[in-house]
């Protein structure tokens, strides 16, 4: 965890934490003060760790069993070693990860590897699956990406609880409006003609776009404004992803995993391209920068002013970029190389505000002000 002082200065780090557990992402209430932390493997299984003290202390809810539970269950030295009881998990051994985290409308939501969708009614002490997703008539055919079949993202509704879009890599994007109950899959391209030279195997085609959706949010407002970047570029959706509309162009590559949208202006959308699927995963030229546009995708700017502009091979993962919602609004990302940056003028300028800590696979800000 790193925290700073009211005026986003004072940068600390505190950890490790959650008795060194892989981490895919964190979240927190800032009403209650809780943080949540998801992840785990096959060597935990999968679980959700809870603090309520500010991340002082914290305790898991596991969810399914993983490797150490055989070895336990066979060696009794080791048990007591760990610490081992063979109370069951409640979902036995059917998922290894959580990869994604949502708290929204007093539900707390997780993503799991592979892609399934679960529900927390009481902050994170039982839960169950809302197998309406995992049903869907389309289940049969979903791919998995590089990192596998996974829920990555999940996207709540800031007034409706019952409406909620979720990201599965590859598979693509789906929404519901009747609280998880049925769900309707939305891919669908709205501008085919400016896909159909797109050679990878993968890219859109069909009249859809690439199933490999690596990130999405919602912009502010009352309309259901998404963006999303996708392995195949970055899309705009004007109707809650009935239709995407491709807002590449002006971007130096088609290929990146976060975008993030301003607190207040539905036009201002942060993402950083990368060089490509198969060229490294970094920066263009090994030159860092944040692209931003003003205009909803119509133009990009560049914005480099503070990032390495050599040799610069780091990547930002699909959930590593996040922000504030002060005035101008902050922006901050986190690199594979441990590196977090921060911009408190909406991506003018950048500093470096921790750096040699694991691989960052999640970023996310919660503002105690």
């Amino acid at each position: 965890m790193i925290s700073g002082g009211h005026d986003r200065s004072g940068w600390a780090i505190k950890g490790p934490l959650c008795e060194g557990w892989p981490i895919n992402h964190f979240v927190g209430d800032p009403t209650t003060d809780t943080l949540w932390a998801s992840g785990g493997g096959e060597w935990h299984g999968a679980g959700i760790w809870r603090s309520a003290d500010d991340g002082e202390t914290w305790s898991v809810v596991r969810l399914t069993k993983g490797t150490m539970d055989d070895w336990a269950a066979n060696d009794p030295g080791f048990a007591q070693m760990i610490g081992w009881t063979d109370e069951p998990t409640p979902f036995g051994d059917t998922f290894s990860q959580i990869w994604s985290l949502c708290h929204a409308h007093g539900t707390l939501y997780a993503g799991t590897k592979p892609a399934g969708l679960l529900a927390s009614r009481d902050g994170g002490e039982t839960w169950e699956k809302l197998h309406g997703l995992t049903d869907h008539p389309s289940a049969e055919s979903w791919n998995p990406g590089a990192a596998g079949l996974v829920l990555h993202t999940i996207v709540p509704h800031p007034s409706n609880p019952k409406t909620l879009w979720v990201g599965i890599s590859a598979a693509g994007v789906f929404a519901t409006e009747d609280g998880g109950v049925t769900w309707e899959r939305r891919n669908r391209l709205s501008n085919v003609e400016a896909c159909e030279d797109n050679p990878h195997p993968a890219a859109p085609r069909d009249g859809e776009i690439g199933h490999c959706v690596h990130n999405m949010m919602r912009a502010p407002g009352t309309s259901d404004l998404i963006y999303q970047q996708n392995h195949h570029g970055v899309w705009r959706s004007a109707d809650g992803g009935r239709s995407w509309d491709d807002i590449t162009t002006g971007l130096p590559s088609t290929f990146g995993f976060p975008i993030r949208v301003h607190p207040r202006d539905p036009d201002t959308i942060w993402t950083l391209p990368l060089n490509g699927d198969s060229a490294g995963r970094f920066p263009p030229d090994a030159a860092a920068a944040v692209w931003r546009s003003r205009d909803g995708g119509k133009s990009w700017q560049d914005m480099r002013e503070g990032l390495p502009q050599e040799a610069c091979f780091f990547t930002v993962l699909r959930q590593a970029m996040a922000g504030d919602d002060r005035e101008p609004a902050g922006v901050y990302f986190g690199t594979n190389s441990g590196s977090v940056y921060a911009s408190l003028n909406e991506g003018d300028s950048w500093q470096e505000i921790a750096r040699h800590i694991p691989t960052i696979l999640s970023l996310e800000v919660l503002d105690r002000r």
